[in-house]
């Protein structure tokens, strides 16, 4: 393809010997030289699928023919623009008047749809000259090139989420008892010691989780408390008392048992506490309470923060701290026992393991876990499948069924999946994150992004998903806010595209992607771009060695138009 060496456009008409100069055409092709004229953008540039130019031309004084028709049609490929008609003062029709003596100047302006036949094509004019009734059809004439698809060049990496598990390794369980005491005593309630019924669960459970290989008993925690009421010094004591009591009788008691309570019997089984005046406790009580002067009761306590003080003025409401002591009180001199265990749920190798041979035996999150657990993407699909199969009101088995169909190119199944999780959870963001995936795969980009900009508490995957459709909706500035901090070739590409070319080649130098071959490809067309010849050279070689389809691509790249001159594709780009 020729390469045009003046900048610029110019209606250029070329008649032929046999076009009558008395018409005028003949003077406006030798004075051709004096009109000065100018397209933008040269080469032509393919923004949100569409390709514009403009075209300015300035003609002198005493160059356009007073009679002269002129009709022109910008082409670019097998593409033509909109025609335009020029006249001469004396023409008769519709048009923009050119003066004979004055001259003039004319902007033409027009965007159509970029179709592939434009890319490494002239921009030419096709003109046809008329005065009075002869007509002729002028030769084509080059003014510029086309086209520039570099945001072309965005990949298709939009990020689907997966529906996360549950799935723990360790869980903390535990179980309490309460033994209660008579008032200033370590002497049980009754029907309240340590053979009642919460203790007997508490002991219960120590037992089955000694026996369970999974479980771990991790110790028992007994805080005993005295009420409020009577000396602060005697109750600090009465609580020690009243721990110490608590833990000899669960000691004897364990004793007595055959097996399971070993470990209780030993003193650094159990981890002390012990609160001599239980303000939280009584307040707490108060609260729950159907006292008549609770919110008296509760004013007290907040106004004065020595307990000294509180337990006089609870006195003095004498009727009050009768129903006090009889209600209240009681619940508070008691010791609670915290037994604390671990269970240990299956290994990763026994959950993989089963989730190749049983999936069925598996519990809803150890399968959602266990397509975790492989990087073979058909691997994970058959757990997903198992999943979906065994849980299908559960959207994130059939979510995550899609998430790999989209891995694996599978659009239509993927787009049935992420349906049948949209009904197992309507208006669910991440499932509307990749529903949006689709719709742009589609080529329905106009309602993925409204469906995107409905979805972005499922995740920064959204914000991404976003800077591709604005990378193809041309809105460059976008791209890169949405991208943000994400170190990606698109990201990198959003910088070209908006004219950060340093930041461009930082942002690819931190990527993942570095190393692959279009994000060598690139950093050619940004160095083609800072007019660095050995730049264009050096990344090319590279990208053409990884991938060396790219060496064609290259070739009729507009982005390396320049560069055709002085580089030898055959010997130097191989």
């Amino acid at each position: 393809m020729k390469h045009l060496k003046n900048s610029g456009l110019g209606i250029v008409i070329i008649i032929t010997i046999g076009f009558y100069s008395c018409t005028g055409l003949g003077k406006m092709l030798k004075k051709e030289a004096t009109v000065k004229y100018s397209v933008a953008p040269n080469p032509l540039e393919a923004h949100n699928d569409s390709v514009s130019v403009s075209i300015t031309v300035n003609y002198p004084e005493k160059y356009f023919g007073k009679k002269v028709l002129l009709t022109v049609t910008p082409q670019c490929g097998t593409h033509q623009f909109k025609p335009v008609t020029l006249l001469g003062e004396k023409a008769i029709g519709t048009g923009s008047k050119i003066y004979k003596k004055t001259g003039g100047s004319y902007t033409y302006t027009d965007k159509v749809a970029y179709t592939k036949d434009m890319l490494d094509a002239e921009l030419k004019l096709n003109a046809v000259g008329v005065v009075k009734k002869k007509t002729k059809e002028m030769p084509a004439r080059m003014i510029g090139n086309g086209t520039v698809i570099t945001p072309y060049l965005v990949k298709y990496d939009d990020k689907a989420i997966f529906g996360k598990d549950a799935f723990v390794k360790i869980v903390e369980k535990k179980i309490e008892g309460q033994t209660h005491f008579v008032i200033s005593s370590t002497t049980y309630s009754p029907k309240k010691d340590v053979k009642g019924d919460d203790m007997k669960a508490a002991m219960d459970f120590m037992k089955a989780h000694h026996a369970n290989p999974n479980m771990e008993l991790k110790g028992m925690s007994v805080s005993a408390y005295a009420s409020p009421d009577g000396e602060s010094e005697g109750n600090t004591k009465l609580a020690a008392d009243r721990f110490t009591k608590t833990q000899k009788d669960i000691q004897a008691m364990c004793k007595d048992k055959k097996t399971g309570y070993e470990a209780a019997t030993k003193d650094e089984f159990y981890q002390k506490e012990t609160i001599a005046e239980d303000w939280d406790g009584f307040q707490s009580a108060v609260s729950k309470s159907s006292i008549k002067d609770k919110d008296l009761i509760l004013r007290v306590l907040s106004t004065y923060p020595d307990g000294a003080k509180r337990e006089q003025e609870i006195k003095n409401m004498s009727a009050t701290y009768e129903e006090l002591a009889k209600d209240i009180l009681p619940q508070l001199r008691r010791a609670v026992v915290t037994v604390n265990a671990i269970q240990h749920n299956r290994t990763d190798a026994r959950i993989l393991e089963l989730a190749r041979s049983t999936a069925d035996s598996l519990s809803l999150e150890e399968i959602l876990y266990a397509g975790t657990l492989t990087s073979d993407i058909n691997e994970k699909l058959n757990f997903y499948k198992a999943s979906e199969k065994m849980y299908a009101s559960d959207w994130r088995t059939s979510n995550n069924v899609g998430g790999i169909y989209l891995m694996q190119n599978k659009l239509q199944d993927a787009k049935a999946a992420f349906n049948r999780a949209g009904g197992a959870s309507a208006n669910n963001p991440i499932i509307m994150n990749n529903q949006a995936i689709v719709m742009r795969w589609e080529g329905d980009r106009k309602s993925a992004k409204a469906q995107l900009d409905m979805s972005k508490s499922a995740g920064p995957e959204v914000m991404y998903n976003l800077g591709i459709i604005a990378i193809q909706d041309g809105v460059y500035a976008d791209a890169v806010s949405n991208f943000g901090g994400s170190a990606s070739f698109n990201a990198a590409l959003a910088k070209v595209l908006s004219g950060d070319l340093d930041g461009a080649v930082s942002t690819i130098d931190k990527s993942s992607e570095k190393e692959d071959a279009l994000s060598y490809y690139l950093k050619a067309v940004i160095a083609a771009r800072k007019g660095n010849k050995e730049g264009v050279v050096s990344n090319l070689k590279t990208a053409i060695g990884k991938d060396p389809s790219l060496k064609q691509q290259a070739k009729t790249d507009v982005e390396f138009l320049k560069s055709r001159e002085e580089i030898d594709f055959k010997s130097t780009v191989n």
